[in-house]
C-alpha cells in the first residue's frame, strides 16, 4: 500500500486555495502534484506558494497524467458533473465541492460514471467534519438523546456573495442551505421526507432581481417522524452564525458558534463576549483539512468515502423540493 496519494487540484479560487493549503501542508497522506485553473495566474500563484511542479491552464493535463491518483474539484458549480465524469473515465479518485450539479439528471450521470469506473467519489460537505457538529452527531448515534424529536439548524452568512455568483449558483436552497439539508440528515440519522419552505428578500433587492431570495425558513419532516427547522440569512451583521440543536426523548445536544476566545467581560455596562468568527474560511478551517484528510485516507485504506455521492444527491433533492415548496406555497415530498 502506498504511503500517500498524489493529488491534482482543479480550480484555484477561494475554496481551491484552502484545499491547496491543506493538501500541501496539513494532510500527511497527500502530495499536491499539480494545480490547474482557467486563470493561469491563479494556478501559478498556488503552485509557487506550495512548491507544486505543474500548473497547467487546462485541467485535462492533470486528468491525463498517470502520476496523478486523485483530483480535488473546486471549479464553478456548472462544471462539476462534467469534470467528475471525465475524471472517472481517466481512473482518478474524486473529491468534489458541493453540489454535484443543479439538477438530478446531471447528478445521476456523474454518479453513474464514478460507479462504472470504480473510483471513489467524496462530496465536500465540510460541516460533517466540524468537531462540535460531529460530537452532536455521535451523541445521537450513541443513543444519548433517546429518540430525536426536533432538529434546529441556524445558518446565517455575514454578508451575501456577489450578484454574479448568485445568478449561476442555483439560489439559496442549492448553494447555501444545501449544507444544512446535509446537516439535517447527518445529525438526525434519518432521511428528509418532506419540506415546507418560505422566504423573502429582506437583505438586498438586487438578490431578488437576480431571481433568488436572501432569507428563508424551512420546516422538515423526517422519515423517523422527527421534525426540524432550518433558518437562513445572507447577512448577519455580527458574523458567521452557525448553530445546531438536536432535542430527543432523553435530552438535548447543542453546538454553538465558535468565537476567537471564550472570555466574557462583565462590567457596569453589561456582559460582553467575542462575536462569532467572521466567515466560513475561519469557522471551518479545521473541518476543511479534516475532510481532505479523510478523502486521502479512504483511498489509502481502500475504504468507502465518509461523504458519498448519494449524500450529495440527497441534499440536492431536498434543495429542489424546497424551491418547489417556496414557489407553490405548500409542503413538498422529497424525492428519492
Amino acid at each position: 500500500m502506498a504511503d500517500f496519494v498524489r493529488v491534482g487540484l482543479i480550480g484555484a479560487g477561494r475554496i481551491g486555495r484552502v484545499h491547496a493549503e491543506s493538501l500541501a501542508r496539513r494532510v500527511p497522506g497527500a502530495r499536491l502534484v499539480a494545480v490547474s485553473d482557467i486563470r493561469r495566474e491563479a494556478a501559478l500563484e498556488a503552485a509557487d506558494l506550495h512548491g507544486v511542479p505543474q500548473a497547467p491552464a487546462d485541467y485535462h493535463a492533470i486528468l491525463s497524467d498517470p502520476a496523478v491518483d486523485a483530483v480535488v474539484v473546486c471549479t464553478s458549480t456548472d462544471t462539476h458533473a462534467r469534470i467528475i465524469e471525465e475524471a472517472a473515465a481517466a481512473g482518478k479518485h474524486i473529491f468534489c465541492e458541493k453540489p454535484i450539479a443543479l439538477d438530478l439528471a446531471n447528478t445521476d450521470r456523474a454518479l453513474a460514471a464514478a460507479d462504472r469506473a470504480g473510483v471513489k467519489l467524496q462530496i465536500g460537505f465540510n460541516r460533517r467534519f466540524d468537531a462540535n457538529f460531529r460530537r452532536v452527531h455521535d451523541l445521537v448515534a450513541e443513543g444519548k438523546l433517546g429518540m430525536p424529536h426536533l432538529v434546529h439548524i441556524v445558518s446565517r452568512d455575514p454578508g451575501p456573495p456577489p450578484i454574479e455568483y448568485i445568478r449561476v449558483s442555483g439560489g439559496l436552497f442549492l448553494d447555501m442551505a444545501v449544507h444544512d439539508f446535509d446537516m439535517a440528515r447527518y445529525l438526525s440519522g434519518s432521511e428528509i421526507d418532506e419540506v415546507y419552505a418560505t422566504g423573502g428578500v429582506l437583505v438586498d433587492p438586487a438578490i431578488g432581481a437576480a431571481g433568488d431570495i436572501d432569507t428563508a425558513v424551512v420546516a422538515l419532516r423526517f422519515a423517523s417522524g422527527a421534525l426540524g427547522t432550518i433558518d437562513n440569512s445572507r447577512r448577519a451583521i455580527y458574523g458567521y452564525d452557525q448553530r445546531v440543536e438536536v432535542f430527543g426523548s432523553a435530552g438535548s445536544a447543542i453546538a454553538g458558534n465558535n468565537t476567537p476566545t471564550n472570555t466574557v467581560l462583565l462590567d457596569a455596562a453589561g456582559t460582553h463576549a467575542d462575536k462569532p468568527l467572521h466567515f466560513f474560511l475561519e469557522r471551518y478551517a479545521e473541518a476543511y483539512a479534516a475532510e481532505v484528510r479523510a478523502f486521502c485516507d479512504c483511498i489509502l485504506q481502500d475504504a468507502p468515502p465518509p461523504v458519498t455521492g448519494l449524500d450529495g444527491r440527497a441534499a440536492l433533492l431536498a434543495g429542489l423540493a424546497a424551491w418547489q415548496s417556496y414557489r407553490e406555497h405548500r409542503p413538498v415530498a422529497v424525492g428519492r
